[in-house]
């Protein structure tokens, strides 16, 4: 066989395996059916985030409302996965 007969051969092998992978890849079936996403569940109603939103419309006044300085500490330790610190006793007397 001489060089050219060689490449010829190579190639038409070449095509006939990209071929036969095409076809097994899409004759595969999906593991998975093609439905819509699945979203997370989210509850109706979220009291943190509606105070968030009142927060967010107080815009600089916020950083003197203390229900809203409450809000931002009880977000952030949702955030850093912190369980809520107890209330002070002084707190509770309305001190």
């Amino acid at each position: 066989m001489d060089g050219k007969m060689l490449a010829r051969l190579g190639a038409i092998v070449f095509v006939a395996v990209a071929i036969t992978a095409t076809v097994i890849e899409l004759t595969r079936k999906e593991d998975a059916p093609a439905s819509s996403p699945a979203v997370p569940h989210q509850p109706d109603r979220d009291p943190l985030r509606e105070s968030q939103r009142r927060c967010q419309k107080l815009g600089q006044q916020a950083a003197n409302d203390t229900d809203c300085l409450r809000v931002w500490v009880e977000t952030r330790d949702r955030f850093l996965g912190r369980t809520p610190a107890p209330s002070s006793p002084l707190q509770s007397e309305g001190h």
